[in-house]
């Protein structure tokens, strides 16, 4: 979960009203947050660094908060407070809307150069913002919140921030050769071409994380305004010339990425968050952007949309008994706008663009249960008594799970919470991690990996795999190929061409070494791959020495 620090003093401005801790964490917690911790700049720093380099720090109270992942409403102080006052009904949610400019429309133009490399922009203007130190530092620190979190560490979406008065548009989204961009970045006093800066920033403990995003490219992503001047390389730096400041009046934003969607949420985001501080509140200045197919399309959207969920599906659901019209009430302070239509027992709620999160019927459910109160839903005993038994798949994992451990190799958990296709690079992250150790480095690891599947409600399906990874100083597939063979005489399952058997043919894939990786068949299904992984996905990961892999999908065998 994402953790918000926030000035306490600041807080308890913003919401009208002080809280002894005790009660503001109570509060937090009625709203489904958690106060994680009551500290101070000067607290963290000795903790970190010692009491010498804590010397000077501020002693000014900051409440840590966890958020909910999926909440990048609540990543600032202004979607905090905002949250928290119409939780409390202080305030009714208020509405966001997006204005045409006076005078001539902003315009980012996208090249079809950046096809390849970050194809998606969008963008928009917060006209006539006031920012204080305070505002002014909130509003970076979303930017970094958001890029650590739904923009994936800026490798789906970067976001760029810039003082408009220093630009002259129409802007152009394009992408060049390394050589050929020339620009004074961020708080630099000299120009410097890309690849002086991908060098430069290599030692840059902050950039140097997302270096590898762009760096193997042939071209780089780069924006420009109607004079030339270079406005940002996404997703590495910012130019110096359009750097925003405490006095910016007029502030552009650009997002750029791989993912659209994801853009759109992080645009909506932001804006919705600091329109509130232009002359014109919670008013956004549309921006127009043209793709390269000729078609245009203005931004942010801002758009609000309806669901109906019925009033019984949400008692059951949660477990109480409550009218649709008291659930409507609950719903509006988890800043749902909803209302009783129809026979009585339909709820039409309508969904703000700054709830990205509310995907399906169940995300309305969870927020009427936050806004219930978990404390106040009665415990009751189930109707109907029933034996409880593991599910099969659960217990052959288990029973897989210590059979590998006897094999010597050893259990990792990564990113068990993570939608994935594969659990292959979780594993080679942790021998990164842990090269330092004793060789062979022998892990495993059983959990689900996801697949789109049109089938289903969700569009995805869920799939148990076994991932296995040997790594030392030689590729030891003879190994990986005696645990599959171990693997399958548990299962009961012989070597053989015939529909009860298993067998491996010679194949090919992206990740394993020409000519040293199999297909694994099994009662006449295709189960998974074994094989030498390839040298550049090794030292993709910094490891120095081979390795050999085997993944398999063990649902065949229930």
């Amino acid at each position: 979960m994402p953790t918000v620090s926030v000035k306490r003093d600041l807080l308890f401005k913003a919401l009208g009203r002080t809280y002894t801790d005790e009660e503001f964490d109570e509060l937090c917690f009625e709203f489904g947050l958690e106060l994680d911790e009551i500290t101070s700049e000067k607290e963290i720093i000795s903790k970190e660094q010692g009491n010498v380099k804590a010397e000077g720090a501020s002693d000014v109270v900051l409440y840590k908060i966890d958020v909910p992942a999926n909440r990048y409403d609540l990543l600032c102080l202004e979607g905090l407070v905002r949250g928290l006052q119409v939780f409390k009904e202080r305030i009714k949610a208020p509405v966001y809307k997006r204005v045409m400019p006076n005078g001539e429309i902003q315009k980012l133009v996208v090249t079809e150069e950046t096809a390849k490399i970050r194809p998606f922009a969008v963008a928009a203007v917060l006209r006539n913002i006031k920012f204080t130190k305070d505002r002014y530092d909130s509003f970076i620190e979303l930017q970094e919140k958001l890029h650590q979190n739904i923009c994936r560490k800026r490798a789906l979406v970067a976001i760029g921030t810039h003082d408009l008065d220093t630009l002259s548009g129409p802007f152009t989204y394009t992408a060049k050769r390394p050589s050929d961009i020339k620009f004074k970045p961020l708080n630099k006093t000299k120009e410097y071409t890309a690849c002086e800066l991908m060098n430069i920033y290599k030692t840059d403990s902050h950039l140097k994380h997302y270096l590898h995003i762009i760096e193997n490219k042939p071209l780089y992503p780069v924006i420009y305004d109607s004079n030339g001047v270079v406005l940002s390389m996404p997703p590495i730096i910012n130019g110096n010339h359009s750097k925003i400041t405490v006095n910016t009046r007029n502030v552009f934003i650009e997002c750029t990425g791989t993912d659209f969607t994801k853009a759109k949420i992080v645009l909506d985001i932001i804006v919705t968050m600091f329109s509130e501080y232009c002359e014109n509140q919670f008013m956004v200045e549309a921006a127009e952007v043209v793709f390269p197919n000729g078609k245009s399309n203005t931004f942010p959207e801002l758009a609000y949309r309806k669901e109906i969920v019925r009033a019984d599906l949400i008692n059951k659901k949660v477990g109480i008994r409550e009218t649709p019209e008291n659930l409507a009430k609950l719903l509006t302070r988890m800043y749902l706008k909803s209302e009783v239509i129809g026979d009585g027992n339909q709820i039409e709620i309508e969904i703000p663009p700054t709830r990205a999160d509310i995907i399906h019927a169940c995300d309305i459910v969870e927020d009427a249960a936050i806004a219930y109160g978990y404390n106040n839903i009665q415990m009751t005993l189930p109707k109907t008594y029933t034996i409880a038994n593991q599910f099969p798949l659960n217990k052959l994992t288990e029973l897989l799970r210590h059979d590998m451990a006897a094999a010597g190799f050893t259990e990792a958990l990564t990113f068990a919470l993570v939608a994935r296709t594969t659990l292959l690079p979780g594993l080679l992250k942790t021998i990164a991690a842990n090269r330092k150790m004793p060789l062979p480095l022998k892990l495993f690891e059983i959990s689900d990996i996801v697949v789109k599947d049109s089938t289903k409600d969700v569009g995805a399906k869920n799939y148990r795999h076994l991932c296995a990874v040997y790594y030392n100083k030689n590729p030891g597939f003879e190994i990986i190929h005696g645990l599959l063979d171990r693997i399958m005489q548990l299962l009961d399952v012989p070597p053989s061409k015939d529909k009860g058997g298993y067998m491996i043919k010679a194949s090919e894939g992206p990740a394993f070494f020409p000519g040293r990786c199999a297909e694994i068949f099994a009662r006449g299904q295709s189960i998974g791959k074994l094989g030498v992984l390839h040298p550049d996905v090794i030292t993709k990961f910094e490891l120095t020495m081979p390795c050999s892999s085997l993944e398999i999908n063990i649902e065949p065998f229930l």
